[in-house]
Formats: structure tokens, C-alpha cells, sequence
């Protein structure tokens, strides 16, 4: 049996306006997360154990009902984070009207180097300023990394430094092909992690767990070896209500199946397999680093 999963991460809309090209979303299509399904969601979710959910994305402030996604979750007795690119007036608006209900807030960003190969501007003092502007008692700061000089760093400790704000790093993971049509290999993007993770653990302190995730996603990108099956304990709600184990899952069911589908599906093995894209996702806390 698959371990019980005690949250969800679950797609409020299926489209996002920023489009990174390393995006880690696994469906992209248009419309909005329906309060039908998603309250089905939650009951079945609730039945099966899931204690907390994850509002992300696309951007889950342009749910025209973002306020209803988070009470409706606390009123089944879950607690409710976020993840979040918000940046414009409305946007951040619209995440401190919820911000007091969350246990969790967190905020994606770009290194230079990532915002000019994934063509974004979520900056990551864009991203503090946010931050700085909710009240909830967690606030994380994700930046996702590439080609990070060592004063670029120094800049990101300073915009953290005694703010209470934890940093999550995810490296971009260029695919082969991007790689082959800049001239590039795998080696070569293996190389350049490690100069960007020199950098960063001169002014973070990268923990080991962090460090050992690094050394896994560099096993699978170059052995491309499924390293061991999916054991994740977090489900994924797609925006259309399907659920998986794995967002990047090819086994699935809907929010809107019999209640002992359901629970046969949650308690079968995954069968899924352990991936770069769904390992930069799905990683222990402990696999993170601080200011």
C-alpha cells in the first residue's frame, strides 16, 4: 500500500500568466478550479485522511473565489497554504485578504540568470516585498536558480536577513533538447549548478538534505535511472479534479468517483515513477536551506 498521504497540493486554475518556459506545472489548460469540485474534493480528501492543502497554481489570487477555496478548507478542518507568484497591486491584494487564514505563504522567484533564460521578472525582492506585505505566520521564498554570481547572492541574503522569511532553492532543469539547441550538454548544466551552488552556500546555509537532493536529481539527470517508485505523501488535485499521486502522474481519478474508487485508488501502490521534474517538486522540508 502507498503510504497515506496527509496533504494536497491542488491546482486552482489551469493556465498562468507569468509562463515561465522551466515551469514545473504539469497541466496547463484554461478555466478556473469550480467550487463544485473542489468542495467534492475536499470531502473526499477529508475521508481518506489529508489534513492540510496547498493552493497553487497557475496563480491561485486570480481565482475570482480564492477567499472561498481557503474557507471552505478550514471549515472541513484542514489547514491552508499558498504558493504564489502575486507582483501587481491586485494580486497582492487579493493574498492579504486570505493571509491571516494560511499557516503558509509562499512566494516564487528568479535568479537573474533563470528570469532571462525562462523570459519572467518575478525578482526576488519583488518577491520579499510581497512577503513583507501579508500577515502569516510562515513565509517562504522560492527561487528557482541559474548562472547566480557571487554578488547576486550576497544581495539575496541581505533582502532575507532578519526578516523571518525561509528560501527554498529549486534549480532550473533545462531539458536535453533546450540544452542541444544553445550548444550545451547535461554536463554542462551539471557544471554550472555546482558553480551556482558554490555561490549560494557561501551566503545560505545549504543544508545536507538539500545538498543530498542536489546529488539525486544529478544521479537521475545523468543515469536516467527511475530511481525508486513514487512515495510521495502528498496527493495532487489537478484544476479539472483529478487526483493523482504524482502531479506529473499517469494513473488517475476523479474528485467525482464513488467513494470506494476512490479509496481502492489512494490505497494501491503507485505506480508511478521518481522523475527530475517530479523530484524538484515533491521534497522534504528538511531539504531546504535558511539565510
Amino acid at each position: 500500500m502507498s503510504a497515506p498521504a496527509r496533504t494536497a497540493l491542488v491546482s486552482t486554475a489551469g493556465h498562468c500568466e507569468v509562463a515561465c518556459s522551466f515551469c514545473f506545472r504539469a497541466d496547463r489548460a484554461r478555466g478556473f478550479l469550480t467550487i463544485a469540485t473542489y468542495t467534492r474534493a475536499l470531502s473526499r480528501l477529508k475521508e481518506t485522511g489529508v489534513e492540510g492543502v496547498c493552493l497553487t497554481g497557475g496563480e491561485p489570487t486570480h481565482h475570482p473565489e480564492l477567499r472561498q477555496l481557503v474557507r471552505l478548507a478550514l471549515q472541513f478542518g484542514m489547514t491552508v497554504s499558498m504558493v504564489t507568484s502575486a507582483r501587481s497591486e491586485a494580486e497582492v491584494s487579493a493574498l492579504a485578504e486570505v493571509a491571516h487564514l494560511l499557516t503558509n505563504v509562499t512566494v516564487s522567484a528568479d535568479s537573474q540568470g533563470a528570469m532571462a533564460l525562462g523570459r519572467t521578472t518575478r525578482t526576488a525582492a519583488s518577491a520579499v516585498t510581497t512577503l513583507d506585505a501579508v500577515d502569516t505566520p510562515s513565509k517562504v521564498l522560492h527561487l528557482t536558480y541559474w548562472d547566480v554570481e557571487g554578488e547576486e547572492a550576497t544581495q539575496l541574503a541581505g533582502l532575507v536577513a532578519g526578516k523571518g522569511i525561509n528560501v527554498q532553492l529549486s534549480p532550473v532543469l533545462v531539458s536535453e533538447d533546450a540544452l542541444r539547441r544553445d550548444g550545451r550538454s547535461i554536463q554542462d548544466a551539471l557544471r554550472q549548478r555546482a558553480r551556482d551552488t558554490a555561490s549560494l552556500g557561501q551566503h545560505l546555509r545549504l543544508s545536507n538534505g538539500y545538498r543530498s537532493y542536489l546529488d539525486d536529481l544529478r544521479r537521475m539527470q545523468l543515469t536516467k535511472e527511475e530511481i525508486h517508485p513514487c512515495r510521495s505523501v502528498t496527493l495532487y488535485v489537478s484544476a479539472k479534479g483529478e487526483v493523482r499521486h504524482c502531479p506529473y502522474g499517469t494513473s488517475e481519478i476523479s474528485v467525482h468517483a464513488s467513494r470506494t474508487e476512490i479509496r481502492a485508488f489512494l490505497d494501491a501502490p503507485a505506480t508511478d515513477r521518481v522523475v527530475p521534474d517530479c523530484a524538484a517538486i515533491c521534497r522534504p522540508a528538511s531539504r531546504d536551506c535558511a539565510a
